[in-house]
């Protein structure tokens, strides 16, 4: 221990892993709550279904697709934490910012819809930035453990934030109050994150240094799609994209809990809160599993994803409940232990822009998942079992092929 830790001047790597993910508990609360009422809020404002469609679509189109360009911006001139308060004090702004769309008659709807905008653009800025200082942050921890305690408090804040709204709208019989009060934990997101900076262990991304040479447009496109990252990387981010095809969306599994009145739709959000719930502890355990067993562990995500649609639709409950438990385990994974095997594929100082690059991969493959379990989860559920099988087939053969590899350069 420093005598700068002793004095309490400087964190221990744990209190600061801790702490961050204190940062993102809050900032959860905001925009989970955010993306929880977005719907139901523009309705109010005017907009037709097809609207909300097309608004929540791009907003998560841009908070994955933006980060190509995001990551490679934090890295060029060590722009990491500058990234991540502009990207949080978006969010902690924009949000609460909704509560007046009601009062602004015509404008509302239009107003609203570029606020959700700029907080999913906030998500897009901060998001590789904030994974690899978290990686920074974590290497003493174990990055297993890390990134599972982190996305364990995030989780906590994914729960809690839907049901504050939902606990404003039942107590005030209109929306805005609830967006009103998220200001509280998007204040808070941000003092916490003030604290962090001024006092966690110096980082490698924390000299500025002077700004990068001027790039051509060729030499920095090449630059954020990671031209320059090792093979590896590029073959499990595919992988990963596999994966997260195959992996339903909860939108779809509780569409057919409802559909086919397995509970009613006052219960979906019950369930919602359990599989968060359940996702915390997973992260948690595979965590642990990946820093004692290393990368091994993510041969684990093929086979639990190959099972989730034999179990989610099925016609019994029981069954249905422990096929929404195994996908929230297979989700915690990727949403977390993935991440920290992403650290150890790549340079230091190339994280943010592997980061980027590895969510734009990944959203390309959950648009192409939702649209195959669109197309199949009414009529032709047979076939999307064994199409999803396939594709855990061959993510289950590029996650090999990137493990061998890697340890083949370890060794070398």
């Amino acid at each position: 221990m420093t005598a700068d830790t002793a004095t309490g001047r400087i964190w221990t790597p744990w209190r600061t892993v801790f702490a961050f993910g204190l940062v993102s508990l809050a900032a959860d609360m905001v925009y989970e709550g955010m993306r929880a009422m977005s719907g139901p809020l523009l309705g109010e404002l005017g907009a037709s279904a097809l609207t909300v469609g097309l608004v929540t679509g791009a907003g998560e189109g841009i908070a994955l697709m933006l980060r190509l360009l995001t990551g490679a911006w934090a890295d060029q001139g060590q722009n990491r934490w500058r990234l991540t308060f502009i990207g949080y004090g978006m969010t902690a702004v924009c949000v609460p910012l909704l509560a007046i769309t009601p009062f602004l008659g015509a404008a509302g709807l239009a107003t609203a819809t570029v606020l959700i905008l700029l907080e999913r653009t906030g998500k897009a800025v901060r998001s590789p930035a904030k994974s690899a200082l978290l990686a920074d942050m974590a290497t003493q921890t174990g990055r297993g453990k890390g990134f599972g305690v982190h996305k364990a408090l995030d989780q906590v804040g994914a729960f809690a934030g839907p049901l504050l709204l939902a606990g404003m709208a039942a107590l005030t019989g209109v929306l805005w109050p609830g967006f009103a009060l998220l200001a509280i934990p998007g204040a808070l997101s941000m003092l916490l994150l003030v604290q962090v900076r001024r006092r966690a262990p110096r980082l490698p991304g924390d000299d500025d240094g002077p700004p990068p040479a001027t790039k051509g447009v060729l030499s920095g496109l090449r630059t954020a799609i990671g031209t320059e990252l090792p093979g590896a990387f590029h073959v499990f981010s595919l992988a990963t994209a596999f994966m997260t095809a195959g992996l339903m969306t909860f939108g779809v599994i509780s569409f057919r809990l409802v559909d086919r009145d397995l509970v009613a739709v006052a219960v979906v959000p019950l369930v919602y809160a359990a599989a968060m719930a359940i996702e915390a502890a997973g992260a948690l355990v595979t965590g642990q599993l990946f820093d004692r067993w290393g990368g091994g562990v993510l041969l684990a995500v093929p086979a639990l994803v190959a099972v989730v649609p034999l179990l989610v639709f099925a016609d019994t409950l029981w069954v249905v409940f422990a096929g929404i438990a195994v996908w929230a385990v297979a989700t915690a994974i990727q949403d977390s232990t993935v991440k920290a095997y992403v650290a150890d594929l790549v340079p230091s100082a190339r994280r943010a822009t592997a980061y980027g690059v590895f969510a734009a991969v990944q959203g390309l493959g959950a648009l192409g998942g939702g649209a195959l379990a669109g197309a199949l989860v009414e009529r032709h559920l047979p076939v999307l079992a064994v199409v999803v099988a396939a594709m855990q087939v061959v993510a289950a053969v590029l996650v090999g092929w990137t493990l061998l590899r890697a340890d083949r350069l370890t060794r070398a």
